[in-house]
């Protein structure tokens, strides 16, 4: 039972009576109950949460910033210097969502399509991937063979034709399941790769080939994100010190951090997005990502250690000053990997019967 506050200061002895540090350690046992009492009282209500994390426990200030910096970069984006763009990219797989609807409507897409094919001609005009600009392309091809007619949309049509040729391409449209690529892997077999992969701490003094993490990272870039912004990159570590010194500042990896030969910190980019609502997408999409990328290491004859990032300022500091990351870039996970070392030990980690995580809907 949860105490009030005036129940919790009658019980404490008084503070004369009490040595130095049990006095202290009373005064820490005061503080957490009355941070529990005031928990309690603010998880009622969304303006008394704001408050006491505003007032009493400041966590999220990090996230807070780094979201409004993510905020003012798409707003501001120099698409002279980008190399992908966000709203590009989610606009055009929103087109074709729009284009495999059953039945497709005449009419959809028009109250972005204008800034859609704007974003294209920037990336046209700047550094954007090439096989970024001809998907695009082609989907805002066929987008206009099929569309309605609108305002917006001729005005859009106007503005896509002028400049662009009408040759070539058409590869990189909308297809049927039928026409997926097919795999020749059965349950049993990805079964047996889920469970060969396990966190491995140990590793042989080898070093991993840009060659195998670029195939690894290939792969798991197929893994499914959210509008298809795919907001996260890749920092590969393979100076072991420097490994064992970013790895450090984990807090988790005591003991072994001098063991990782080659470390990989997934960034999440927070310019992908405007609104405040898609902030977690960064975890989710980058994580899809990260669990692709460690199987696909176990394929290539390497081994992995998923490492946990906790949102500690000093560490938050300290990596963003070491990787000179921008200000609307969030670390999400380190990830060591390597050569695993035959004798070393992996922990048994049972995991929990497949019928506790199935929660069947009651209504199914």
């Amino acid at each position: 039972m949860i105490q009030s506050k005036s129940a919790v200061l009658k019980s404490l002895p008084p503070i004369a009576a009490v040595p130095l540090r049990t006095g202290v350690n009373s005064l820490r046992a005061l503080v957490k109950e009355l941070q529990i009492v005031l928990a309690h009282i603010a998880a009622k209500r969304d303006a008394l949460a704001s408050a006491y994390y505003l007032i009493v426990c400041g966590q999220f200030a990090r996230e807070h910033r780094a979201v409004l910096r993510g905020k003012i970069a798409y707003l501001n984006a120099d698409y002279a210097k980008k190399t992908s763009i966000a709203r590009l990219r989610r606009n055009i797989h929103r087109l074709e969502k729009g284009l495999i609807m059953r039945p497709r409507r005449a009419i959809f897409a028009e109250d972005y399509i204008v800034e859609t094919v704007r974003d294209f001609k920037h990336a046209c005009d700047g550094i954007v991937d090439e096989a970024e600009r001809v998907w695009a392309r082609d989907v805002l091809r066929f987008y206009f063979t099929v569309v309605g007619s609108s305002r917006k949309i001729e005005f859009a049509r106007q503005l896509f034709e002028a400049g662009t040729s009408k040759n070539g391409g058409g590869h990189c449209l909308p297809y049927t399941s039928a026409q997926r690529v097919q795999s020749t892997v059965s349950y049993s077999e990805l079964l047996t790769l889920f469970q060969q992969r396990r966190s491995t701490r140990w590793f042989l003094p080898r070093s991993v080939s840009r060659h195998l993490v670029e195939k690894a990272v290939f792969a798991a870039s197929f893994a499914p994100s959210a509008c298809n912004r795919q907001p996260f990159h890749y920092i590969v570590i393979q100076d072991t010190a420097r490994a064992t010194a970013i790895g450090k500042l984990a807090g988790g990896t005591v003991g072994f951090a001098e063991n990782i030969q080659c470390l990989i910190v997934s960034v999440g980019d927070l310019s992908s997005y405007i609104e405040e609502r898609d902030r977690h997408l960064i975890y989710i999409d980058t994580s899809l990502a990260n669990m692709q990328l460690m199987l696909a290491f176990e394929t290539l004859g390497l081994s992995t250690c998923a490492i946990n990032w906790p949102d500690i300022g000093s560490a938050e500091q300290a990596v963003s000053r070491e990787l000179q990351l921008n200000g609307h870039e969030r670390v999400i996970m380190l990830m060591a990997v390597g050569y695993a070392d035959p004798d070393g030990g992996i922990p048994y980690s049972q995991k929990k019967p497949s019928e506790m995580l199935i929660h069947w809907d009651a209504e199914a």
